[in-house]
């Protein structure tokens, strides 16, 4: 299902474990709603931007773009919960944010080119996720979840190319620093089900 985002699996340090898919697959409910909270995340983070940085054009021009999407997909996300019954509640946060946005440097533009990276990871794992879980899905979810992997993955593109863009220097190395955190986030275990979770603790 991927196989149309090459640069995204190769970008990605792993396949989500099965753990999480499977357990995805037994908080339905708790899916929707993180999913819910991650989308409208996602145009919160892309707002901000535009607020911080007013002057860099190309920034504005496709986090503007990126926002209304994001908006689109929480409404999307929260019509499906309203259909079933779910209700929409708060949810602490996963560990994953935090864990990657704690090494955002401090100058600039440093510090745009960090966050602009996560954003790429954040992006690239919600797409890669979407993909595990769509064929154990039922109809309706699956159709969902396989119709957000186009712009999931031109949003992964969009961070990526504006990172590249700012930097004003390679920024391999500190890809390579972020998909080293990101790996962990992913395959150590955590308590509670998240979108962007590590598999389950065995206690």
């Amino acid at each position: 299902m991927l196989s149309a985002y090459p640069e995204l699996v190769e970008f990605l340090p792993c396949q989500s474990p099965e753990a999480w898919v499977n357990w995805a697959i037994k908080n339905p409910s708790l899916l929707l709603n993180d999913h819910a909270h991650c989308e409208k995340k996602a145009a919160s983070t892309a707002m901000n931007l535009m607020y911080r940085y007013v002057d860099r054009d190309n920034l504005l021009h496709k986090m503007s773009r990126l926002a209304r999407e994001e908006l689109l997909h929480f409404e999307q996300v929260h019509k499906l919960m309203r259909s079933r019954g779910i209700a929409y509640e708060h949810l602490s946060a996963s560990r994953y944010a935090d864990g990657m946005r704690k090494h955002i440097r401090t100058h600039e533009p440093a510090r745009l080119v960090d966050t602009l990276i996560v954003g790429a990871f954040v992006e690239a794992r919600s797409c890669e996720r979407f993909a595990a879980l769509a064929p154990h899905l039922d109809d309706e979810l699956s159709k969902f979840y396989v119709s957000l992997l186009k712009s999931e993955a031109r949003h992964f593109e969009d961070y990526l190319t504006l990172a590249q863009e700012y930097a004003g220097e390679p920024i391999d190395e500190r890809i390579a620093f972020f998909r080293e955190v990101e790996h962990k986030l992913i395959v150590e275990p955590d308590v509670a089900f998240r979108v962007h979770s590590g598999p389950p603790s065995q206690g």
